[in-house]
């Protein structure tokens, strides 16, 4: 029996040796980074900065004082980027000691160059009055939500799409209580209906018998 335990607690023993070697030499390699990010020209605190690790989705970005903290480990190659500025490449050293680092990184603006716009006058007078009126405005949001949401639109999109299956069951259940009012007699007419000959006269003159 013990020949057979002692083998066991051996591989026990050195599964977990190595796993605590494994989890030492991790827990080593793992960096508290924190710092600000600032312009090299007036060393203002930049707040939004990207700081993100290359290869790995993780990242994070500064605060309102331009202050960042993020964990990586030894080794990682670091990103910091910020509208106006050239980016910049940033690498853990390996050999590195401890487990916190703390570092000020300086961004250097970019120039954006924007291409040339040249303004013509055109030849007379004629082509322009001629240009000008009949240039296409493009319609406002307002305008364009008001056409989507008028009555015709919405009759139109009623026609061409099925029903869903929320308005199935209504128009179902709709079916089932005029059924169940007429039970036993004969269902209500309504050509002598007020209600249903104004509804009627309403969609004549909107033209929905109209054959299209």
């Amino acid at each position: 029996m013990i020949k057979r335990i002692l083998p066991l607690l051996t591989a026990g023993l050195f599964f977990f040796s190595t796993a605590k070697a494994q989890f030492e030499s991790y827990r080593d390699s793992v960096v508290q980074l924190y710092g600000v990010v600032m312009s090299s020209d007036s060393l203002a605190a930049l707040p939004g900065a990207s700081i993100m690790v290359i290869g790995r989705n993780q990242g994070t970005i500064t605060n309102d004082q331009g202050v960042f903290s993020i964990v990586v480990l030894k080794g990682d190659q670091l990103e910091f980027s910020s509208i106006g500025y050239k980016s910049f490449l940033f690498t853990v050293p390996k050999s590195l000691e401890g487990n916190q680092h703390s570092m000020i990184q300086l961004m250097v603006q970019d120039t954006v160059h924007l291409p040339a716009t040249i303004i013509k006058k055109y030849p007379s007078r004629e082509e322009f009055e001629r240009a000008f009126a009949t240039t296409e405005i493009p319609d406002t949001k307002e305008e364009v939500a008001r056409r989507n949401m008028s009555e015709a639109n919405q009759r139109a999109l009623m026609n061409a799409y099925p029903m869903s299956g929320r308005e199935g069951g209504q128009y179902i259940m709709q079916q089932n209580v005029r059924k169940y009012y007429s039970a036993g007699q004969l269902p209500p007419q309504n050509i002598f209906n007020p209600f249903a000959w104004a509804e009627f006269i309403k969609s004549w003159k909107r033209g929905d018998f109209k054959k299209k």
